[in-house]
């Protein structure tokens, strides 16, 4: 990792960080000689990350905090969304085996979490020790292992469900997880190497049908992915007001750009007033959706531009992720499908019941960048 990777604390925004070895060496300045020589000759507890054996096998709780496990459900829209989008106004049959697609979403997200925290293990160190890699819970290999069991497992589905039209798409999305993950991440590239995973997921799931209706749902989704990913880079040390208000202008441009054209619905049959029914229905669901993507991610990312703090950039990242479903849900209904926006109305109950369950229970929330 280069020096870049663990960058400094700015005074003004953030209090230092915990040290993790402070309470099992007394007597030892670690703001200093741990910073410094963290080695295990020297003077101080050695703060590397665990690689040896860990006296028990992780746990499924492990694995879970490992991989982000309810992040998934901000990724498997996007599947969705993609299908809709490629089957407007087209007799494309949906079949039984187009279930797998949201299925290899979902493991190419988790594996590139897996993968995320392999990459990030010294950084984490200093970071975020409390996650599973480096407080010792989960090894380096096990995560790699995960990760590339993810990937393939993926990849495998996508093959299922769609064929090589699906693997087309599965095995450039696979290499730009890997990429963004093991070497774009510090890079000027690397949020785009991201927001690329994000069209490309979109697509995946228009392999089904006519991929090219997908495009336009497959850019406002990746647009937004890049914002989420710039702003993340502020997580830690904190963000500046010009990246937070830029995002949050492109968060406005992304809700109205969804929701300006009139989706295109599907014909129900010979009565043109049922038609046209759906078509009002599927207008007003667009622009409701919009309206819940804009106000589940815009007033975090309005705060973090009016104060930059790496507090507020991790609110604003994490609401960003969240904001992903509606998002999803604004492009299924911009496409006709109703019954898709439902689906994915539900996955964001869902998710905010398990955020309420976590909180209820008194567990932090866990970083999901």
């Amino acid at each position: 990792m280069t020096s870049r990777s663990v960058p400094r604390f700015d005074p003004r925004f953030d209090p230092p960080l915990p040290d993790p070895g402070a309470a099992d060496c007394p007597g030892v300045d670690h703001s200093t000689s741990c910073r410094s020589d963290p080695g295990p000759g020297s003077n101080c507890c050695d703060q590397r990350p665990h690689s040896g054996p860990l006296s028990r096998r992780p746990s499924l709780r492990d694995l879970g905090e490992l991989v982000r496990a309810p992040a998934a459900l901000s990724v498997i829209g996007d599947s969705l969304a993609g299908l809709a989008a490629a089957r407007a106004g087209t007799p494309t049959a949906l079949r039984g085996r187009h279930v797998l697609l949201p299925v290899a979403s979902a493991c190419l997200y988790l594996g590139g979490m897996a993968l995320n925290d392999y990459a990030d293990q010294f950084v984490d160190a200093t970071e975020r020790p409390e996650r599973p890699i480096p407080s010792g819970r989960v090894t380096p290999r096990g995560a790699l292992a995960v990760g590339t069991a993810l990937t393939a497992g993926g990849i495998a589905a996508a093959g299922l469900a769609g064929g090589r039209r699906a693997l087309a798409v599965a095995v450039p999305l696979a290499a730009c997880v890997w990429t963004y993950d093991l070497a774009a991440k510090e890079h000027p590239a690397g949020p785009f190497f991201m927001a690329a995973c994000r069209g490309l997921d979109v697509l995946l799931g228009a392999a089904p049908g006519r991929m090219r209706s997908a495009l336009p749902a497959a850019a406002g989704l990746a647009a937004h992915t890049l914002g989420v990913t710039v702003l993340s880079r502020g997580e830690v040390h904190g963000t500046t007001t010009w990246v937070a208000g830029g995002v949050a202008a492109g968060t406005v441009a992304g809700a109205v750009a969804a929701a300006a054209a009139a989706p295109s619905a599907r014909a129900t049959g010979p009565d043109t007033g049922a038609v046209g029914r759906t078509t009002t229905a599927a207008r007003w669901t667009t622009v409701a959706a919009a309206g819940a993507y804009a106000a589940a991610c815009l007033p975090a990312q309005v705060r973090a531009a009016a104060r930059p703090t790496a507090a507020n950039a991790r609110t604003a990242t994490r609401s960003g992720i969240q904001a992903m479903v509606p998002l999803q849900a604004t492009w299924a209904a911009r496409s006709g499908s109703l019954g898709t926006t439902a689906l994915l109305a539900g996955v964001a109950a869902v998710g905010y019941g398990l955020r309420l369950l976590g909180r209820a229970r008194g567990r932090a929330g866990v970083s999901i960048t």
